[in-house]
């Protein structure tokens, strides 16, 4: 599995408010930094992704997926970023984002996102 694969079915999962896919492609420790809120814990975050945020009717068009090079495996993970558009359902673009993922062994640990 690449390093960006968790990160693809994130976006998918969540779009879909799929939470068996979402946790799937979490780690049990999983960590969200945003600008309104911190989120710890895997099925924290899929219980507030499903049930609790503001706004569900909403598509994530992701632009660009970043993989930065280095030199071999990394055992302490990868970093992944991706950079995209949140849109409402009847396509009003609501803001651009940049997400930046941690992803160790398959699954993502670490979520870190900054909006315009």
């Amino acid at each position: 599995m690449s390093h960006t694969e968790p990160v693809e079915r994130y976006y998918e999962a969540i779009d879909a408010m799929d939470a068996d896919g979402l946790a799937a492609v979490l780690a049990r420790d999983f960590r969200h930094d945003r600008p309104d809120r911190t989120i710890e814990g895997r099925d924290r975050f899929v219980a507030f992704m499903t049930d609790e945020r503001p706004r569900t009717d909403t598509v994530h068009a992701v632009d660009t997926l970043f993989l930065p090079e280095t030199d071999g495996d990394d055992a302490r993970g990868r970093e992944v970023a991706a950079h995209g558009q949140l849109f409402a359902e009847d396509g009003e673009e609501l803001f651009a984002f940049v997400d930046l993922f941690t992803v160790e062994g398959g699954k993502i640990v670490d979520l870190r996102t900054f909006t315009k």
